[in-house]
């Protein structure tokens, strides 16, 4: 490829020099986080969201570089290669205009065409495309080039008709025609297949649906997407062909005086009909998928952040309770580390309907372990609990010292019957792991989520119909830049929230796990490195992420990375301050706005940038992003939804965003909607830029349907 870094430096908006650095870095096994948190002068203070799609643009130019280098290859074997296709296929910009330019060389399965050529029509074939001009018949000028497979005049006709069809499809020009047209004229259209394949008529509305290809929406695409493939509907595209024949025909025109132009144009309507059409479509039904895949993949990422960075109840004693009918309501305590203190069972709900035992029991916990909080998750007779909880608080006067929280319970019931949480909880029995995981989950939403597939935590949107493997590295970059912007502390972080920590991995991380076991609590960031496998480069990468907050060195437990200590301990000296000193933080604020950021740099021969991250990071160590959030909304009463009324105000924790909205808990049994349209006093183009989930928010009642169960809610003042 001519020039990778001036094309990168393009696509980015960046300046060259900082692109090649950047390129430089990742070539040398950097990791994003680590680059975008500790290279901040190299890269230009480019974020960890920036750095990936910077890295996602470089090896998609890769790819290209290796296709092309691949493609001109082949060609030049087959001795076809021209200087004008060399430059052609090295100035192509995507994988589409390289394929296209290849089509006329790229080894085909055995066509019409190619058993013509082999037959010898292709001098006639070459009549037809040159619009010969000659005096004797068809018949007559066929005559040479009868054969046993073409035995006829129109048959071996047809044969060089068949050839000229695959010229004008193999025509990149064409090709390209085709595919604008198709794009700004066509329309994606659906019709009922089988209706017993969609006997709750989910798919009603694509019964007889057809849109503009420009103007589809994700969601219809992989609505329909699915409804095809469960043969319920029948999916195509549509458009009028006269004007893509009519283009075609521009750059294949015909010759009046010549007898062959009627051939010519029948040709270019066999070559869209049977060839370049049937293509395109396929090629469009795959780009809109992948369009909808990705924006679909993006929606999921951006609700699994949010949701990964809710803040944490720390210092809680937490009860969580995994909601049950006939199989009663599982109950596990556990301290403000997560540690298992008590679990059990009880029935309060149908068919043993035992309530007041089920609120003996509970006071009896909440007594013996001071229970502050109660999780409960929000599954089968999550709100039926809910009520369980209300009455154990308003009877037993505990008002300000108990309260409780809906908890989301996606994913539980995978992480109990896994081998992580068989390892972590070996002593007890499946369906209690789902309760302890409900009490942790509470108390770091982040460190027990990341036990979990991401993609059964469910705040996506047809996340079983995208592209599985985006998905899962998509939502693997999420998770490892949500663990690497908190921090992990490595004497009591899992192997699972372990492995996410830059450089890490799975391995590493069970190692990391196993030398804690066996040789205790690391004392200092510079023990890591007696770790079976962290090598230099590993430790480099992980070391500024992983804290221990009892460490001797103060440094240990913040996000200065080791190779900035003696930073630290030039800045200190030049300051006349010392780590020991309890008034640190004060005092460095002070200096911070007293000094030059960029001569104290200079002075310590670091980077401005690495300068200022250090002030922050020693005046508040081991500080938390997600602690800047709002909390997460605890109750004590509850509330139904025969209580509402249009009107009334509440406040409600959002619990998922997809295109048309947001849902959002109120502390009733039904999430509510709040539609776009009511997402603010201005117009929302899309719900992402107003809300995320597990964002606080106060809404209005707009409308209660309790027969169907659906809430009308809005944001608007």
């Amino acid at each position: 490829m001519k020039d990778l870094i001036g094309r990168l430096t393009r696509h980015l908006g960046l300046h060259r020099n900082q692109v090649e650095r950047t390129v430089d870095l990742f070539d040398e096994g950097d990791t994003v986080p680590f680059i975008a948190r500790y290279r901040k002068e190299v890269t230009g203070g480019l974020t960890d969201e920036q750095l990936a799609d910077f890295r996602e643009k470089l090896e998609a130019l890769r790819r290209l570089e290796e296709r092309q280098q691949a493609v001109l290859k082949s060609i030049e074997t087959q001795g076809k290669l021209t200087p004008e296709l060399a430059e052609a296929i090295e100035e192509a910009q995507t994988l589409q205009a390289v394929e296209d330019l290849y089509l006329p060389y790229k080894p085909k399965r055995r066509t019409r065409a190619q058993i013509a050529r082999e037959a010898g029509l292709e001098p006639m074939s070459n009549w037809i495309l040159e619009q010969a001009v000659f005096d004797i018949s068809h018949e007559e000028a066929a005559a040479p080039y009868l054969s046993e497979q073409f035995p006829t005049p129109e048959e071996a006709w047809q044969g060089a008709r068949d050839i000229v069809a695959e010229v004008i499809s193999d025509d990149a020009r064409g090709r390209d025609i085709v595919r604008k047209l198709t794009w700004d004229k066509g329309m994606l259209k659906s019709v009922l297949a089988d209706a017993e394949k969609d006997p709750k008529q989910t798919y009603q509305l694509y019964y007889e649906f057809e849109a503009r290809l420009r103007l589809l929406k994700p969601h219809q695409v992989l609505a329909m997407t699915r409804a095809e493939t469960e043969d319920a509907l029948r999916v195509g595209v549509r458009i009028e062909a006269e004007a893509i024949i009519a283009a075609l025909a521009r750059l294949y025109p015909s010759n009046k005086l010549s007898p062959l132009s009627d051939d010519l144009y029948v040709a270019v309507i066999d070559a869209y009909d049977r060839l370049i059409g049937p293509a395109i479509e396929r090629e469009v039904r795959r780009d809109l998928k992948e369009w909808a895949d990705e924006h679909a993949i993006n929606v999921f990422a951006t609700n699994l952040r949010n949701l990964l960075l809710t803040p944490p109840l720390k210092n809680q004693t937490v009860l969580g309770i995994d909601p049950g009918y006939r199989t009663g309501c599982k109950l596990a305590v556990v301290d403000p580390t997560g540690k298992v203190l008590a679990t059990g069972t009880i029935y309060p709900h149908q068919p043993q309907n035992w309530w007041s035992e089920a609120l003996e029991t509970l006071e009896k916990l909440v007594k013996k372990f001071d229970i502050t909080l109660l999780a409960i998750g929000n599954g089968t007779a999550g709100r039926e609990t809910e009520e369980l909880a209300a009455d154990l608080i308003s009877s037993n006067g505990l008002e300000g010292h108990l309260r409780y929280l809906i908890a989301n319970e996606a994913g539980a019931s995978v992480y109990s019957a896994s081998p992580l949480a068989r390892s972590e909880l070996p002593d007890l029995d499946v369906s209690l792991r789902g309760a302890v995981s409900i009490a942790r989950r509470a108390q770091d939403p982040l460190a027990e989520l990341v036990k979990i597939d991401p993609k059964s935590i469910g705040v996506g949107m047809y996340q079983h119909d995208v592209d599985q493997s985006a998905l899962a590295a998509s939502l693997a970059w999420v998770t490892e830049s949500v663990v690497n912007a908190v921090g992990v502390d490595v004497n009591t972080a899992s192997p699972a929230l372990l492995s996410y920590v830059a450089g890490v991995g799975p391995k590493l991380a069970e190692k990391i796990v196993a030398h804690r076991d066996k040789n205790g609590p690391f004392q200092e960031r510079e023990s890591i490195k007696k770790v079976s496998g962290m090598g230099a480069k590993t430790f480099q990468q992980a070391a500024g992420f992983l804290r221990i907050p009892d460490a001797v060195l103060l440094l240990d437990h913040t996000g200065v990375h080791p190779e900035s200590y003696g930073a630290v301990a030039g800045l200190l000296d030049l300051l006349g301050l010392s780590l020991d000193d309890p008034q640190l933080a004060a005092r460095l604020g002070e200096a911070h706005s007293a000094h030059n950021i960029e001569e104290l740099a200079g002075m310590l021969g670091v980077g401005a940038p690495t300068l200022a991250d250090i002030f922050a990071d020693l005046q508040r160590p081991g500080r938390d992003p997600r602690d800047e959030a709002p909390p997460p909304i605890l109750r004590d009463d509850v509330l139904k939804m025969e209580d509402l009324r249009p009107g009334m105000r509440l406040n409600g924790t959002v619990r998922n965003v997809v295109d048309f909205g947001a849902f959002v808990d109120i502390g009733v049994k039904q999430d509510g909607l709040v539609h776009i349209s009511q997402m603010a006093d201005r117009r929302v183009e899309s719900p992402y830029e107003v809300v995320g989930v597990g964002d606080i928010v106060e809404v209005t009642v707009l409308e209660v349907d309790v027969e169907r169960g659906r809430i009308g809610l809005s944001m608007r003042a």
